[in-house]
């Protein structure tokens, strides 16, 4: 049994845990107990507050094992991405070349630095614990956000986006790093990641990368191979993602050249198929009832499950465990996606 639920101070030793496990590669997870911390009081504070548009707030979420109370994974939500400032990213553009002299016309690949999804809702921050065996409990984990965003729409934003990391090696060199944004940061790839904590919403990033469109096939093959590629940790979340109904190839990450997924809130599957159903208590074998995602249906306090449950007319039949671990009593409403 596993749950997702808000992230506390009290969290913060075990999200350290966590975040010494991440590689480098992952570079929305706070890694150092000051931005943790900071994270965490931000996501408090965001919980608490009574939101009639999206704004600054950011929404974090721990995976906690029930069985011993232990944290295996994290994942956020930002109601904006460009908090503080504007969001980054190099859109994949198509500039026509055209010769009437020499009678030639060509397409050439370009990326342009561009501010479109400062105004999107961001996923970010997504880690588990043990990724490569990980299953129910990563799309719970993943999911559980988009499932908070239906019971609170008026807290984000009409579209999402994801970015994921992008190709980089044991040492943290990234080549489409190395390419071009070396070339204006002159620092190495984690040395830049530091300066701007994983952020892409700083002002350092306008001064330095370059403003006008930069010519792919003027990159090295190993950078223009880079493009849009998922670092070996983003495949189980890409996976997840992909599901949901996001899409990628129109954005990439300015420093990794990683893939940046977006989608409509409409087509998201965890939204678009979310129903509340009142909730009764009684014994669900696993073979009987079907697989569901559930949860609470408040904005303080959420708390969201994956399990076996039974629907009777307009009642969901959940064991007493679940409704436990969900925080509500029979007869409450919950939200749920069937799996």
């Amino acid at each position: 049994m596993f749950v997702v639920r808000p992230a506390e101070l009290a969290d913060i030793p075990a999200l350290e845990s966590l975040a010494r496990l991440a590689s480098s590669g992952v570079h929305t997870l706070p890694r150092t107990t000051e931005n943790l911390q900071r994270a965490v009081e931000r996501s408090l504070a965001s919980f608490a507050a009574q939101v009639e548009i999206q704004s600054e707030e950011a929404y974090m979420f721990v995976l906690q094992d029930q069985r011993d109370h232990s944290l295996v994974g994290s994942s956020t939500i930002f109601a904006t991405a460009g908090t503080n400032g504007t969001y980054f990213a190099f859109r994949n553009d198509v500039v026509q070349q055209v010769s009437r002299d020499l009678n030639i016309s060509h397409s050439v690949h370009a990326l342009t630095l561009c501010s479109e999804l400062t105004a999107y809702s961001q996923l970010s921050s997504f880690f588990i614990r043990d990724n490569k065996h990980a299953g129910n409990e990563a799309a719970l984990l993943s999911r559980a956000r988009l499932l908070f965003a239906a019971i609170a729409p008026q807290r984000f934003g009409d579209r999402f986006f994801v970015s994921l990391a992008g190709i980089s090696d044991d040492k943290g060199q990234s080549p489409f790093w190395d390419a071009l944004g070396r070339k204006f940061f002159q620092m190495d790839f984690l040395d830049a990641e530091s300066a701007v904590e994983g952020a892409r919403n700083r002002t350092l990033i306008v001064e330095l990368m370059p403003h006008y469109p930069v010519y792919v096939p003027l990159l090295p093959t190993s950078a223009q191979a880079a493009l849009g590629q998922i670092h070996p940790e983003g495949e189980l979340p890409f996976s997840l993602l992909q599901a949901e109904g996001f899409e990628a190839d129109e954005y990439i990450d300015i420093f990794d050249g990683g893939p940046i997924l977006q989608a409509h809130r409409d087509s998201l599957r965890t939204i678009q198929h979310a129903q509340r159903y009142r909730v009764e208590s009684g014994s669900v074998a696993g073979h009987e009832g079907d697989s569901y995602l559930v949860g609470n249906t408040r904005e303080q306090g959420f708390r969201a499950i994956v399990t076996h449950g039974s629907l009777h007319g307009d009642a969901l039949l959940l064991t007493s465990a679940d409704l436990q671990a969900l925080d509500v009593a029979a007869g409450e409403e919950v939200i749920c996606v069937k799996l």
